[in-house]
């Protein structure tokens, strides 16, 4: 069927991936990770509110998950899943170079795209200072001047919320978002002022953010900016197998249904991490790699032993046959 046979394929290499692969690999099951090399968070100075590895920087911290997963036996593989297809009780997953993994059971930790805005030069800034998320970044751009970039209905929860960190918070509409009464008055009482019309561009000085220009030309000084974008999951490969996937009650985007365990509404195939919990920080989907890990591993123990139970009186049947027949 395939080119190795593990007893779980996990399809996304970061922190939820990883812990899994760890977990996995303590419970002495044999294990592959296949990642295609895009974290989401590739481009951040470092990583934050993950005790112990506070200010790591996402390559190092995947480099140190790496190593213990492969400490215990994981086997990591850099690689695109193109596919993945049930096979009898097992699943099939096809990378993008023709090459076939099979595994027991399947754990999706992909994460997320974020959807960015069109705004030029906002990406080549995405991570640095164009940012998303108040208690990953907030520390950082404490008591500077900060702009909310409207993309979405959280804009004026993120304004809001990063007012905590300075009292220098624009919320800038750009075309996207009607704002009533009561918005306006709550924006007032908290200091933020709201500023209409299109953002056409970020404006760079010397590697760093000071402002973003307007349709009419006019510039607004800024230290950093803030996005919260849509945002997609990826799943694609999981298309032929039915995941459920549904949206998210913030208007983020959909993500990929989970009972409390992780499983997804198809047998053997789980997910972890942002690919489900799309507000999941570093921490967070670790510890739900390490939590579907867990529950994987029950699994695979549970059919262990129906195997074995199966297997034990298959042989005892044999045994009273043979013992019947030499009488």
């Amino acid at each position: 069927m395939t080119d190795s046979n593990y007893d779980v394929i996990i399809v996304g290499g970061g922190p939820a991936g990883l812990s899994a692969a760890v977990a996995l690999g303590r419970a002495r099951r044999s294990v592959v990770v296949i990642d295609s090399g895009e974290p989401r968070n590739a481009t951040a100075h470092a990583v934050h509110n993950f005790l112990t590895r506070d200010g790591t920087s996402p390559a190092e911290m995947l480099r140190l998950g790496r190593a213990e997963a492969v400490g215990y036996g994981a086997v990591v593989v850099d690689g695109v899943v193109d596919t993945v297809e049930r096979v009898d009780d097992a699943f099939a997953a096809t990378l993008a170079g023709g090459d076939v993994v099979g595994g027991r059971r399947l754990l999706v930790t992909t994460g997320l795209v974020d959807e960015l805005p069109p705004v030029r030069g906002l990406r080549e800034r995405w991570g640095i200072d164009v940012l998303h998320c108040p208690y990953c970044h907030g520390w950082e751009v404490r008591d500077r001047s900060l702009g909310v970039l409207a993309s979405g209905p959280r804009a004026l929860h993120q304004a809001l919320m990063f007012r905590q960190w300075t009292d220098d918070v624009t919320l800038l509409l750009n075309g996207q978002q009607a704002l009533d009464e009561a918005q306006f008055e709550l924006l007032a009482a908290r200091g933020i002022p709201v500023v209409d019309g299109t953002v056409e561009n970020l404006v760079v000085e010397d590697d760093a953010l000071t402002g973003v220009t307007l349709e009419d030309g006019s510039v607004r000084r800024l230290d950093a900016l803030v996005v919260g974008a849509p945002v997609r999951v990826r799943a694609g490969m999981l298309a032929g197998l039915g995941v459920e996937l549904a949206e998210h009650p913030a208007g983020m985007g959909q993500h990929v249904v989970t009972d409390a365990s992780g499983a997804t509404s198809v047998p053997g195939v789980w997910a972890a991490g942002n690919v489900t919990d799309l507000a999941a920080q570093v921490i967070t989907s670790a510890a739900a790699g390490l939590w579907a890990g867990a529950q994987i591993n029950a699994s695979l123990t549970a059919d262990d032993e129906a195997a074995a139970l199966a297997a034990y009186r298959a042989t005892r049947r044999r045994t009273r046959r043979t013992a019947g027949e030499n009488v």
